[in-house]
C-alpha cells in the first residue's frame, strides 16, 4: 500500500491568500493526500466548511496570533480585511511571531512537505534543519510573478540596476522575452517601489522576502494553467532553474441556489430570475479594496450612466455613518427596477452562476477573475491595488477584457465605465471580446483539465520528490 503523504499549508493572514490556500487543500484531500491547513484561530472559524468526506483527511489547525509587544493590532485583527491599510505592517510583525509555534507544531508533526507564501520567509531557518522539502505556492498569475521577476533582481546591486525608479517598472522588465503589455501604470509603480521593494515596517521588505522564499522553495506552484498562461510559466522555468507547476484554476465549486437565506436575498434572486439571459452585470470589488467615497459614486454614476442591469455587491465603507451616505443623492430612484445595490456580504458563486448575469465590473483580483471568467462572462476592469494592474494588462493582452482608462494621478471618469460596459455586453464591437471569455471559461470549467490533469500532476511530484 503506498504511503499516505503529509502536506502543512501556512498561508499569509489575508483571505485573498487564504482562500486558494484553502482550496487548494480541498482538491490535494480529493486526491487522497493528507493536508494541515494552519492560520490563527478567528481566520480558521471565517473559512468555508471542509465537506464531510473529507474531514478526515483535513485538518485545519488555529495557532493563536501572538501579541505585539506595543499592542499595536485592535483585539480580534487577524487578517487583512480586519485593520486598514496603514496596519499592515503590525499584521506582518504578529504573523512573524507564528514562527516558534509554527516550528513546534511541525517538529511534531514531521510532514512530508510545507507549502507557504512569499511572506513566511523565516520557514527555512528550520525547515532544512528538520529535513522538510518547501513548496512556494503564489496566490498570483505567472504573468505577475514573472514581471517580478527572479531573485536576484528583488534586491540589492542588481535591484537598483533593473529597477531604480518607478519608471522602471512601467515597462516590461528584460528578462521577459517575448511581447508583453504586463506593467504597471503610474499610479501602481508609485506604491510597488515604496511597499514593496521598500520599508514595510518590519525587518525585511516584501521583495527580500518573495527572494528567499523562491530561491529556497524546491519548487514554485502557481494558480493558472498552460492553456491560459503558458508562455509566462515557460519563462518561469527558464529564470528560475527549478520546477514551476500549475496547479490549474482550482474553480471551486457550484453551491445550490437553495443554500441561500434571509428573504432580502430570495427577493434580489427573484428579480435576476425576472431579467433576460446574459443581460446584467456584477459589480464587486472583494473583501480587501476599501474605496473611497469619490471612486463609489464615480462607479455609481458610470452603471447609471450605461443603461445597463446591474447588481452591486458594496461592503459598506469606513467613510460611511450610514447607508444613506454611501451612494449619490437620488442613485436609488433614478435606476431602481434596473439595479441592486446590497450592502454586505453577498452570495457571489450563486449570482455568478445565474443565467441572466453576462459580465462584471471588478477589481482583476486573480482569485476573483477565477471565479467571474469561469462562468464565461465579459470582464470591465478596474484595478485597485497590488497585483490587480497587472492582472488587467494580461487580461486586456489576451483579449480577454477591457480595462478602464485612467488619468495619471489613478483616477477615472464615469463615461469611460458606461463606454465599457456597454461594449462588453451589448455592442457588436464587443462580440469578439464576448466569444473569447466563453471559450476562456470553458478551460476554467473543464474539471478534467483543472483537477485530474494538473492536481494529478502536482500529486505525483508530491509523491516521486519526496524522499522520507
Amino acid at each position: 500500500m503506498a504511503k499516505e503523504i503529509h502536506v502543512v499549508m501556512l498561508p499569509w493572514s489575508a483571505f485573498g491568500h487564504m482562500m486558494p490556500f484553502f482550496q487548494l487543500s480541498i482538491a490535494l484531500a480529493k486526491s487522497g493526500v493528507r493536508v494541515s491547513f494552519v492560520s490563527t484561530p478567528r481566520n480558521i472559524e471565517r473559512l468555508p466548511k471542509i465537506p464531510s468526506d473529507l474531514a478526515s483527511l483535513i485538518t485545519l489547525v488555529g495557532l493563536p496570533l501572538p501579541k505585539l509587544p506595543n499592542g499595536d493590532l485592535p483585539d480580534g485583527a487577524e487578517a487583512s480585511i480586519d485593520i486598514p491599510f496603514e496596519k499592515i505592517p503590525e499584521l506582518k510583525m504578529a504573523y512573524d511571531l507564528l514562527q516558534e509555534p509554527f516550528q513546534t507544531f511541525v517538529a511534531d508533526q514531521s510532514p512530508d512537505w510545507i507549502i507557504i507564501e512569499f511572506m513566511s520567509h523565516w520557514i527555512f531557518d528550520f525547515a532544512h534543519e528538520l529535513d522538510i522539502p518547501v513548496l512556494y505556492f503564489s496566490a498570483f498569475s505567472a504573468a505577475t510573478t514573472s514581471f517580478v521577476g527572479p531573485p536576484e533582481y528583488l534586491s540589492g546591486e542588481a535591484r537598483e540596476k533593473v529597477r531604480p525608479t518607478m519608471e522602471s517598472l512601467m515597462t516590461p522588465p528584460p528578462w521577459i522575452n517575448f511581447p508583453s503589455t504586463v506593467a504597471q501604470k503610474k499610479h501602481e509603480a508609485i506604491p510597488m517601489l515604496n511597499f514593496f521593494f521598500g520599508s514595510n515596517g518590519t525587518q525585511y521588505s516584501d521583495a527580500e522576502r518573495l527572494a528567499k522564499v523562491m530561491k529556497n522553495s524546491q519548487a514554485i506552484l502557481l494558480r493558472t494553467c498552460n492553456e491560459f498562461e503558458g508562455p509566462y510559466l515557460h519563462l518561469l522555468k527558464q529564470l528560475h532553474g527549478k520546477s514551476v507547476i500549475p496547479t490549474g484554476f482550482l474553480p471551486p465549486e457550484m453551491p445550490e441556489r437553495t443554500q441561500i437565506n434571509g428573504q432580502a436575498w430570495k427577493d434580489i434572486f427573484k428579480w435576476l430570475d425576472d431579467q433576460k439571459p446574459k443581460s446584467v452585470v456584477f459589480v464587486g470589488f472583494g473583501s480587501e479594496c476599501k474605496l473611497n467615497k469619490e471612486q463609489v459614486h464615480e462607479i455609481a454614476h458610470g452603471l447609471e450612466l450605461s443603461n445597463l442591469p446591474f447588481i452591486w455587491a458594496l461592503r459598506k465603507p469606513e467613510w460611511a455613518k450610514d447607508e444613506t451616505e454611501v451612494l449619490p443623492a437620488g442613485f436609488g430612484s433614478r435606476t431602481r427596477g434596473r439595479g441592486v445595490v446590497s450592502l454586505g456580504w453577498a452570495p457571489q458563486m450563486q449570482i455568478l452562476g445565474h443565467e441572466s448575469i453576462g459580465g462584471s465590473l471588478f477589481h482583476a483580483g486573480w482569485g476573483s477573475m477565477v471565479e467571474i471568467l469561469g462562468f464565461g462572462h465579459s470582464l470591465v476592469l478596474l484595478p485597485m491595488v497590488a497585483d490587480q494592474g497587472l492582472n488587467a494588462r494580461l487580461l486586456v493582452e489576451k483579449g480577454l477584457g477591457l480595462e478602464i482608462g485612467r488619468e495619471e494621478d489613478g483616477s477615472f471618469r464615469r463615461e469611460d465605465i458606461a463606454k465599457d460596459l456597454r461594449k462588453a455586453m451589448v455592442l457588436e464591437e464587443g462580440e469578439a471580446l464576448r466569444a473569447r471569455a466563453r471559450e476562456a471559461g470553458a478551460i476554467i470549467r473543464d474539471m478534467d483539465l483543472q483537477y485530474q490533469h494538473y492536481i494529478g500532476q502536482l500529486v505525483h511530484f508530491l509523491k516521486s520528490h519526496n524522499a522520507k
